[in-house]
């Protein structure tokens, strides 16, 4: 498999939707750490700015009316119109309290938005520090068609990308920090329960989503770090002081390129992995007719490589 890389200005193009078919064409759109929301076409010859959400866009999903619905870091939900670039915002703050860190979404056939917080206490510009000392503050959250919000899940480790099965009997949602797979039933006699869909990753997974192939598909931001889980299960002052120090003496991100497809069954399909030689940090994925769409949290580019 080969991996192309099409740049885009600005850095930090950190997840990718693919929206199959448009006015012009199919293309796909991502948002950069500059607040921009580009569309690229799905040659990967064509680059527009779109919109500016004025914050940081993290995840990104297509809502059923057309619009891009933006997990922004910084702002919270957002809807955005890509034919117009005007920004609408959804969801600031939940229970009277602004959220510090909103990242990553899916939206249900009826329209219920499906979102992560990552933590309550660090924002995007210090998630080492939310990671190393594991505060397990994250949330899954449920955003209903009238507007209201609902906590559906919390204590999780940094949780991150989220994702529906392809019938909706369950949504799951990444905890970076404990590399595993969270699932909550929806449907059927399990309604209501949690498990987990995946453990043990090889790595720490970041957004998620369901791709065209029915596969919930995992990006693996960088293999596991002996170090960093020692200080994650360390004492609390251990954890404090080593974000403290120099950022080139933390444990930092290793060079990869790592996907894998779960089936219904938590069962890895696929296992598309790379060198990191021309790429790395990949923190967005996303399948659509055998071709796979890569974000990445550091790069100034998207990437793609053929199934």
């Amino acid at each position: 498999m080969n991996l192309e890389v099409i740049p885009v200005p600005g850095a930090g193009a950190e997840d990718v939707v693919v929206v199959p078919s448009g006015p012009h064409e199919a293309a796909v759109f991502t948002g950069t750490e500059d607040g921009a929301i580009w569309r690229i076409s799905h040659d990967g010859q064509h680059l527009e700015k779109v919109a500016d959400t004025g914050g940081r866009p993290l995840g990104i999903e297509l809502d059923l009316d057309g619009r891009l619905l933006v997990c922004d870091a910084r702002a919270g939900v957002l809807r955005v119109d890509p034919r117009t670039g005007k920004v609408e915002p959804v969801v600031a703050e939940v229970d009277g309290v602004p959220m510090v860190f909103c990242n990553n979404a899916a939206v249900a056939s009826d329209g219920t938005v499906w979102f992560s917080d990552s933590s309550k206490h660090y924002g995007i510009d210090h998630w080492r520090e939310d990671f190393l000392q594991n505060t397990r503050t994250g949330r899954l959250l449920r955003l209903d068609a009238s507007g209201g919000v609902e906590i559906v899940l919390e204590g999780l480790a940094f949780a991150n990308g989220v994702a529906l099965a392809a019938d909706e009997s369950y949504v799951a949602v990444a905890e970076t920090a404990a590399r595993t797979v969270v699932r909550r039933w929806l449907t059927g006699p399990r309604a209501g329960e949690r498990d987990l869909l995946a453990t043990d990753l090889p790595g720490y997974p970041d957004n998620i989503s369901r791709g065209s192939d029915g596969l919930i598909w995992v990006s693996i931001a960088s293999p596991r770090d002996p170090l960093a889980e020692r200080i994650q299960r360390g004492p609390a002052v251990l954890s404090r002081g080593v974000s403290r120090i120099p950022m080139a003496l933390q444990p930092q991100p290793k060079r990869t390129v790592r996907a894998l497809a779960l089936d219904d069954d938590g069962r890895v399909v696929r296992d598309v992995d790379l060198p990191g030689d021309d790429y790395h940090l990949v923190t967005g994925v996303r399948e659509h007719d055998g071709r796979l769409w890569l974000g990445s949290l550091h790069e100034p580019a998207v990437a793609v490589v053929t199934l």
